[in-house]
């Protein structure tokens, strides 16, 4: 039987509090700080890939920023998301998709991925998700894009995953992308454990 990518992630915010989902931050300083080093302006367009439940939406409306927008294959994810925003949430574009099947309705000056791409362990879905980053991202748009550092866990809300370093990333973005830094991150769960992350801020050339 096909896995049910849509199912699989209905199921995982139907039982559990985003609060208690391994990848849960109180506070995304690292993607922060990265998205604040681009100097991106604040009435550029920033999506927030896989960004659910996360209050990186929440930071950056803080931090002044007008033009954003939040992918989710959950409805869940976003709802929770949108209730919790209040009045602000009218002022966010919302996509409920699946990031590999994503039909840009405009360019992005910044693309962010949390922990997405690296569930992405088909090699189609892996090409399908770098056609839409391209198609989706302007030239000299940043990209910031974080996953399991190598020697990471194997495996993250049940599901295998793919472990990166540069040398592999740079290879699965191809030429279009230029390497302007990477960072490591050792988050540590709701659970108390230590998950390893690597984290990448590319520019689209």
């Amino acid at each position: 039987m096909k896995f049910d990518r849509k199912n699989h992630w209905a199921k995982v915010y139907n039982e559990k509090s985003p609060k208690s989902v391994s990848w849960y931050q109180d506070q995304p300083n690292l993607s922060l700080e990265l998205i604040l080093s681009t100097k991106v302006a604040s009435d550029e367009a920033i999506i927030d890939v896989g960004g659910g439940a996360s209050i990186l939406v929440d930071n950056l409306i803080k931090g002044y920023f007008t033009n954003l927008a939040v992918l989710d294959i959950s409805k869940k994810a976003l709802s929770i998301t949108k209730k919790r925003l209040g009045d602000s949430a009218k002022n966010i574009d919302w996509f409920e998709s699946d990031i590999t099947k994503f039909d840009s309705p405009k360019q992005y000056a910044l693309w962010h991925d949390r922990a997405l791409f690296h569930f992405l362990t088909d090699t189609f879905d892996r090409k399908n998700y770098i056609k839409v980053l391209n198609n989706a991202l302007k030239t000299e748009g940043h990209l910031i894009i974080a996953t399991f550092d190598m020697g990471g866990p194997e495996r993250c809300s049940g599901l295998k995953i793919v472990h990166y370093n540069s040398e592999k990333m740079i290879a699965e973005l191809g030429d279009n992308f230029k390497l302007i830094k990477e960072r490591t991150e050792k988050h540590i769960t709701p659970a108390k454990q230590t998950q390893n992350f690597k984290f990448f801020h590319f520019l689209k050339i």
